[in-house]
């Protein structure tokens, strides 16, 4: 179910009403609504692939609590069973066909021909995300930064809560769990934050991302038949559409989750007005960098070894980090490459931290230049965009629809005031419409619905399904 149909927006109401007309003293019991509600909203895209998420959930919550009874190696041993366990769901749905490709691709190139073919393999949607937050569960315990939860409904919940199920925020267990457990009350100005983070997500989603996406897709799906011009305004604009798309759908996430309640940690941060690398990595996709960092970055050694091993930690983390993203060598290049910026920025810096201005439109520039392997279909269709962008062949770029030209100009201008706005005035989205007064709160929210409603065109994916 997406966040921006009519499925949802007739299944939410009904699930808060019931929600909220059930006693706060009465935790078990909302949290059964939530877990059932969960399942209906991942089940409404394929109710087969619920058994992979109740598997992991079942595996998940006894692993935890085996830890918690052992030492030494049979606690480790347990661990293994859960890291495993999920690296194992990772691997057999979402890589499974990539290595055999990979593998008969490096046959096919020294004359083997294998024996063997790929399978037709549906990727399950949300898995990287549900996946990663199950095993940071068992991984906590085990470091005995958290104990287990011996309630099963609280942590069936805590997998699968609907408004961070597919695309994350991947929330951790010491921030969620103890919420689910507790009473949640309501409150007036929770409320307000949550519904105004809401319509900021669908304004992002659906004015801004959308329409880039409709004026663009032609010229990334057909990159040779378009001059110079078109690329740099396609390679330009995807920057703004995957950042308002997906920060689009963390708002929606967010915000529903505070409309029940919850409080999720912030997932975005106005990534594009970062002065370096290691910044934008601290705004951009909050919980994935942090949940890289603290299991896999620090693990690994992080910078506690000397300056090349610490070179090699940050190249792993996002070599892997971009694999996360996808079965792609064109994602693992993407990854690769963030991580190589990052290690040179130990090191050096891009510009004197005086012209940080011009920092911030480098690290525009090289973000955006890095995202053509994301969006790309194929390394084929990569250098071409990235040839195109170097021959100088201007003239005049496709423009399309004229209508969704203007759309796209006014959508991004509206939304890119706003986020200045936000970053000049240090204000965090999260909690905002709980400041403002009601002669604001009102006609911005009006403004908000009814552009929604003017652009809204159909219930599009959201890029991060994919994955």
């Amino acid at each position: 179910m997406l966040f921006n149909s009519l499925a949802f927006l007739l299944f939410f109401p009904l699930v808060f009403i019931i929600y909220w007309a059930i006693p706060t003293k009465k935790v078990k019991l909302q949290n059964l609504v939530l877990l059932l509600a969960s399942y209906v909203f991942y089940g409404w895209w394929d109710w087969r692939f619920l058994s992979l998420i109740a598997f992991s959930t079942l595996v998940d919550f006894f692993i935890g609590l085996a830890i918690s009874k052992h030492e030494g190696r049979k606690r480790h041993f347990f661990l293994m069973i859960s890291v495993f366990t999920n690296l194992g769901l990772l691997g057999v749905f979402k890589y499974f066909n990539f290595f055999i490709e990979s593998f008969l691709a490096i046959g096919e190139s020294i004359g083997y021909t294998p024996g063997f073919t790929t399978l037709n393999i549906i990727l399950p949607v949300g898995i990287s995300f549900y996946t990663f937050q199950t095993m940071s569960y068992s991984i906590d315990i085990y470091r005995k930064e958290i104990s287990p939860t011996k309630n099963f409904i609280a942590f069936a919940s805590f997998v699968a809560l609907f408004p961070q199920l597919v695309a994350g925020p991947i929330e951790r267990a010491s921030n969620l769990v103890p919420q689910l457990l507790n009473q949640r009350y309501w409150s007036h100005n929770k409320f307000k934050d949550g519904f105004f983070q809401i319509l900021v997500g669908f304004f992002r989603k659906v004015v801004v991302a959308d329409s880039i996406g409709s004026l663009i897709d032609g010229i990334y799906n057909a990159p040779d038949i378009h001059n110079a011009t078109s690329i740099v305004m396609a390679v330009v604009l995807y920057s703004f559409q995957i950042y308002f798309d997906f920060s689009g759908y963390s708002d929606i996430a967010i915000g529903t989750a505070k409309l029940l309640g919850f409080e999720f940690k912030p997932n975005f941060n106005l990534p594009y007005f970062s002065s370096s690398i290691t910044e934008f990595w601290r705004r951009w996709h909050i919980s994935l960098s942090s949940w890289l960092r603290d299991y896999l970055y620090i693990p690994l050694g992080g910078n506690r070894k000397g300056l090349v091993k610490q070179y090699r930690n940050l190249f792993i983390t996002m070599f892997l980090g971009g694999l996360w993203h996808g079965s792609s060598w064109n994602f693992v290049v993407w990854g690769s490459l963030h991580g190589i910026l990052l290690a040179v920025e130990k090191r050096f810096n891009l510009i004197p931290n005086k012209y940080r201005f011009f920092n911030n439109i480098l690290v525009f520039a090289i973000v955006t230049f890095i995202w053509i392997f994301f969006r790309s279909l194929s390394f084929h269709d990569t250098e071409i965009i990235i040839s195109k962008l170097f021959s100088f062949d201007y003239g005049k770029p496709f423009i399309g629809n004229i209508s969704i030209f203007a759309t796209v100009v006014y959508g991004l201008l509206v939304a890119l005031i706003f986020d200045t706005f936000l970053f000049v005035k240090n204000i965090r989205l999260e909690s905002y419409g709980s400041s403002l007064k009601v002669w604001w709160y009102v006609p911005i929210t009006c403004f908000i619905i009814i552009n929604t409603i003017l652009f809204y065109s159909d219930a599009n994916n959201f890029i991060y399904f994919q994955f």
